[in-house]
């Protein structure tokens, strides 16, 4: 009996532990997230929320569609293709609603993005310690 009861609650431990994973978040959800973060920053008019909202919704809509396909092992380099102009259209587009100021703090969002810069990770790793940043060919040479 004591054996049964051992094995039952091994079992939900077990189907808890499988359940308790990270799940993928929704395209609205990454999508409320993404308008969210640019009307703090850009300060967003409510016609400019819902145009740019629409614009985002889709990139994520396929961007999800792309990871889905790419975890059946079903994705192409096409596909990747595709989704890499699609997204760069999107910017395109989300620009041209933009004013002014608007699109400079557009820029500078999208490129702290692609580099990766995130205020609230820098603040917690290293309040005092500068980054030194290399460019060029000697950039891509390895450290001692």
């Amino acid at each position: 009996m004591k054996t049964y009861i051992l094995l039952i609650l091994f079992g939900l431990t077990f189907s808890t532990l499988a359940n308790a994973q990270k799940k993928i978040p929704t395209a609205q959800e990454l999508t409320v997230k993404n308008i969210d973060e640019l009307n703090e920053r850009l300060a967003l008019s409510p016609t400019q929320k819902s145009v740019i909202y629409n614009y985002v919704f889709d990139m994520y809509r396929q961007q999800l569609e792309l990871m889905k396909k790419q975890q059946a092992g079903t994705s192409k380099e096409d596909d990747v293709t595709k989704f890499y102009k699609f997204q760069n259209e999107t910017n395109d587009n989300i620009k041209n609603i933009l004013k002014g100021d608007q699109i400079a703090e557009f820029d500078k969002l999208q490129e702290e993005r692609l580099n990766g810069d995130n205020k609230k990770k820098k603040g917690k790793k290293g309040k005092n310690k500068e980054d030194e940043t290399v460019t060029g060919i000697s950039g891509l040479k390895l450290q001692n």
